[in-house]
Parts: structure tokens; sequence; C-alpha cells
């Protein structure tokens, strides 16, 4: 069963036996593109947690108006956070297509942060989300990942955060790998540098700023790739395999 997202929906207000109408967008996917009949069944979320299995009851050409059937509200969340800090890359394919691998995998908060070494200093925040609703419902998950706007470097390392803070960063001063410093249901911010990398001010700022330098591996990675790994060797810490 497709899922579908809802994004202005009260969770708080919804009920068995409701009447719900999708947004434009996607009721006219659900009505031009995959061409639904009244009586289908579709599954749609908030974002937030919530999970409904609905069934078609209207159909026009710019409306649909679901049936709520069933619901589970506030399907459980991880107990820790992933949030990355990623430079944009100078082509933005590749930028978009970290923001599609990550939501699949399972992130949280995405911020992209200008460095001095960055060459593309600005993202389209409407087509990012875009992107990030759409690998979210491929994904069947019911969380839709926060997506900040572009800041400096030195303005989102002042900031305060509640968990673990690293820097994936391939040098002298940096020896220990990131599972050496991730614990299990600890979340986590983790910078990930241009491909120019980051300058020596920017790892010195970071690293008075409570931020450790951890290694992702040895090898030399693009920035997309690195944001990758990083969210997989997170997962792969706090999952029972």
């Amino acid at each position: 069963m497709q899922l579908y997202y809802h994004p202005h929906l009260q969770a708080e207000l919804i009920s068995i036996g409701n009447l719900v109408t999708l947004p434009e967008d996607e009721s006219m996917h659900i009505t031009k593109v995959l061409r639904h009949q009244i009586g289908d069944r579709l599954l749609v979320t908030d974002g937030k947690g919530l999970l409904m299995e609905t069934q078609i009851h209207q159909l026009e050409k710019k409306v649909c108006t679901v049936e709520v059937l069933s619901l589970v509200q506030n399907q459980p969340s991880r107990s820790y956070q992933i949030h990355l800090a990623v430079a944009p890359t100078k082509n933005l394919d590749r930028f978009e297509w970290f923001l599609e691998k990550a939501t699949e995998m399972g992130i949280d908060t995405v911020t992209p942060i200008i460095c001095d070494h960055s060459i593309r200093r600005e993202i389209k925040i409407e087509r990012s989300n875009r992107i990030i609703s759409s690998a979210m419902k491929q994904s069947l998950q019911t969380f839709h990942p926060k997506l900040n706007e572009a800041c400096t470097f030195k303005k989102f390392v002042n900031q305060s955060f509640d968990g673990l803070k690293l820097m994936a960063h391939l040098s002298e001063q940096s020896q220990k790998p990131l599972s050496y410093w991730v614990k299990k249901n600890q979340s986590v911010c983790i910078l990930i540098g241009p491909e120019g990398d980051f300058s020596p001010e920017e790892v010195q700022l970071a690293v008075q700023n409570g931020y450790q330098l951890s290694l992702l591996g040895q090898q030399r990675l693009r920035t997309e790739t690195a944001a990758i790994v990083a969210c997989n060797q997170i997962h792969f810490i706090n999952e029972d395999y």
C-alpha cells in the first residue's frame, strides 16, 4: 500500500471514521498519475509519527478525500537523533542524492553549512523538501526529517546541541574512529565539510566549541559519501543485529 504525506494533520483531532482531504499535490498524484479509484486503500502520515490506513471516499480533479479506517498515533521514534550539518556540494545533484538516501536510511535533521571553502552557498529549500518527502514516502517512514535553512559554519558551531558533537576530519589530529565516540542511544551531531575540506580555522573553532575530531575511515570521501557513511555507522552502532 502506498504512503502519502499530509503535513498539516492535527493528530489529536483524528479518529476512525473521519473524512480527511489530502493536499492538492498528493490529490493530483492520486487521481492523475496513479489513477486510483473510490474504495482504494491508502496509507497517510503526518510526518510526525501518525500513520493512518484510509479508503478513498471522494475523487475530483484536484481533490482526494479519504475515510480513516484505522490509525496508529505516535509510532515510536528512535531513542537517538542524528543531525548532519553538511556543506552543500558544488554539483547540486550530489547534495540532493544525499538528502534522498539519508532520508531512506533514517535521518532526523539536516543543516546545510556554508564553510570557508564552500563553492555553493545556497540551496533551494522547497525543492529539497520535496525530495525528502518523496524519499520518506517511498521508504514507508512516518517521520519527516527537518531541513534547516543554510547558515554559516561559525553560526552553527556556536549553537548548543544536547548530545555528542563530532567533526569528520582526516588529519593527524583525528586518530579515533566514529565508533570510538558514539555510544548506543546517544544523539549525535556531525559536521561534514565541503570538497575543499574544513579550513584550519574552522577545525580550531569546532574544537573550541566542544566538537571531537573523528575518522570515518582512511579513505578520502566525497562530501555526500562521507555524510551517508556517518549516518550508516551511527545506525549500525545502535541496532541489534
